[in-house]
Formats: structure tokens, sequence, C-alpha cells
């Protein structure tokens, strides 16, 4: 079972602010950050396959869920601070226990399988190709961030170093791919793809309401994320099924880094505004964001992208290769020659996270007529929902 601290512990990297002690126009947060990282290890993931590496996909997820959990809970270390920190193997080891033993408690409650692999995961010093995939893909979203940062601190005592401290990051990449992104940007198509995608950062949801904490969609793709991977696992998702439903929700919005986000009250006021916004969004990603990726990743992309909130699975040797369930996807049916994928159940999360969302901003005092209503609205809607006869409402129920 998800507990509360567990959801709590993910949300709080939403309040976290990067790059506290430089100056800069945009708020960068921890969550934010750790969504951009997964959208570049996606990138590298695939680059490697296409060079001919195997990469274990659900390892790679899985890594990356369990350095975003470990960072959360050492965030009041600067990074440069902890990077020093983890060279020495006994002052690692420590801190491995002291995280793990903060954690414990709820990720053995939503699995004591996933807890113990948590706690091997950091005890290893094993740099397999996935975690050489998820160290370019953090240096790559550091280096995103910093470009701007720079740009505000360029006469800052002390910037010359922070610069350094990164190069000496980017020198230790060894994937070419991630080099040839970092070397030489201008000329990377992939980059560009990367660098669109991580504007999401300075969207805000709720964007017409005064909220708090304030939440980018960035951030908010990684929870929706990484929620549909826990429930995922508990419904015993098949592989492939795990992998759709961790990238289709860190996806799922991605047309608004070229629309903004459209609230669902200014979708519902015109008949047909909706249809009209999915077609454009379609145009707009055909146009600006395929072009930026090879292009037989671009099925993958469109199975995310477009009727993101369906349940679905792929059929070869049909006319119409996609089909579409009303229902759970068919246990007959949960198998990775299948591709599925629950888009129903990303919608939850993403709803889930709205009511999150909602809700901590109330407890805070900080509250409107359109998060009142927005609240009460979505817990109708989904306090019975239901994937694969597992019962969520009780996710909702925590922060009613």
């Amino acid at each position: 079972m998800i507990t509360r601290p567990l959801l709590e512990q993910i949300f709080e990297a939403a309040s976290i602010a990067r790059w506290n002690d430089h100056p800069h126009p945009a708020v960068f947060t921890e969550l934010g950050k750790q969504a951009h990282k997964m959208v570049a290890a996606w990138v590298l993931g695939k680059a490697q396959e296409d060079a001919g590496s195997a990469v274990d996909w659900n390892a790679l997820i899985e890594g990356g869920i369990f350095e975003f959990l470990y960072r959360v809970v050492v965030t009041d270390i600067r990074p440069p601070v902890f990077h020093k920190l983890m060279q020495d193997r006994a002052t690692r080891e420590q801190m491995g226990e002291w995280v793990y033993n903060r954690l414990e408690p709820d990720l053995t409650a939503f699995s004591p399988e996933m807890a113990r692999r948590f706690r091997a995961y950091h005890r290893s010093d094993a740099v397999g190709p996935e975690r050489s995939i998820l160290r370019a893909a953090h240096c790559i979203a550091t280096q995103w961030e910093f470009d701007f940062i720079l740009h505000w601190s360029a006469n800052m005592y002390g910037i010359d170093r922070t610069r350094r401290e990164i190069q000496e990051q980017v020198s230790r990449i060894d994937l070419p791919v991630a080099r040839e992104m970092l070397t030489d940007p201008a000329k990377s198509r992939l980059w560009g793809f990367v660098s669109l995608v991580g504007q999401l950062t300075f969207q805000r949801r709720w964007a017409q309401t005064s909220r708090t904490p304030q939440t980018s969609v960035l951030g908010h793709l990684l929870f929706v994320a990484l929620v549909a991977w826990m429930i995922s696992h508990e419904i015993e998702a098949c592989p492939r099924r795990i992998y759709n439903n961790f990238f289709g929700g860190l996806f799922h919005d991605l047309p608004e880094v070229l629309t903004r986000d459209i609230i669902s009250p200014v979708k519902a006021s015109v008949e047909g505004l909706d249809d009209m916004i999915h077609r454009y969004e379609k145009e707009a990603m055909e146009e600006r964001i395929f072009p930026l990726l090879p292009e037989h990743w671009h099925r993958e992309l469109r199975w995310y992208t477009e009727e993101e909130f369906a349940n679905k699975t792929w059929q070869e040797g049909q006319i119409d290769p996609i089909q579409r369930h009303e229902g759970d996807i068919p246990p007959e049916l949960n198998r990775d020659r299948y591709n599925p994928m629950d888009g129903r159940l990303i919608e939850v999360c993403d709803k889930l996270a709205a009511y999150i969302e909602a809700s901590v901003s109330i407890s805070t005092g900080i509250r409107s007529p359109a998060l009142e209503d927005g609240k009460r609205r979505l817990y109708e809607r989904f306090r019975r929902a239901r994937v694969d006869g597992l019962p969520l409402g009780y996710l909702f129920e925590y922060f009613r």
C-alpha cells in the first residue's frame, strides 16, 4: 500500500528550491530537476539502443526513482558538498543507511522487496549501463539549469568554481551521445528536445489561482509518473506495461510546452473546444517536436501524448493496430508483446496530483473558491476509482 508520508515525501520535492544561493529569474525545484533528468534518461536510453546497446528500462526507471527519493531526504546538503562526501566509502555507506532508515517504513509498507532493492541499490558501487545513463542525464539536466543561472550570476564570486565542478562531472560521462549534446548543444537536435521539454519548468499549475507551493508542469509530470509506477507494481503489470505507465505519465502533458496549460473549466466552456485544442496539439507536435527526434521514436511518443488517458494495447497485424479498452486491460493482454498502457491509471494519478496540490494549499491557509471547488469535484469523481480491481480512492481520502 502507498502511504500518505510517501506521497508527501514525493510532493515535498516541489518545495525544495535549487540554486537558492544564486540569483535567478525562475524557481528551479528538485521535483522539476528530477523530472527533467528522467526525460533526458529516456532520450539517452533510446540513443543507446540505436547504437546497439541493451538497456534494462525497468532497472533504469527504478534507479532513477531510488536516486530521487535519496536526494529528497538529503536535500539540505549542497550538491558540491554532497558529491565530495560521496567520494568517501565509509561516509557514503553511513549516509545510505541513514536515508534507508528514514524511508524504510513507507517503502516496506509499499513493498518489502522494493525496500530491499532500494537499500541494495545505494550499497552497490557497480556502475552498469543504466547508472551511466542516469549519471549522464543528471549532468544534462544540471547543465541546462546552470546555463540560465550563469546569465544572472556571471559576476558573482565563486561562479567559476561552480562551472568547473559541473564541467568535471561532464568530463566523466562515458556516453558519446551525451557528450555530443553537452559539448555542442547548438547542433544537437536531441539537446533541442530536452531543452524544449525543460521549458515546462517555467509553466505553473493552477496559473490563475493563488496557491502554495507553486508547482510546475514539469514537476507534475514526475509525480504522475512515479505514482503510476507504484500502482503498476501493485497490480502486477508486465514489464512493458510498467515502462509505458511511467513514461506515459512523464510525457502525458508534453504538448503543453507548445499550448500552455489550459484549465478544465475553460475547455468545458465552449462546445468542441477540447477537440480543437487536441487537434492543434497534434499538429504542433508534428511541426515542432517530432523533427527533433529520430523518426522511429515518433510512434512511442504519440502513444504517450495522443489519447493519453485511454487504456490501450497494440495488436500487430491489425488494420487498426491500436485496441482501446473501455474497462481494465484484460489479463491475457498483460504481456509485453501487446505493449499495454493504462491511460485510465495515468488520468487518476494526474487528478490525484491536482487534488493534493489543492489540498496542501488549503491546509496552509492559501485558499480560493477555485481550489475548494476543484478539490470537491475531484474527490467526488475519483473517490471510487479502481484499476484492475485495486481501489484507489484511499489515496484521495488521505488528503480529504
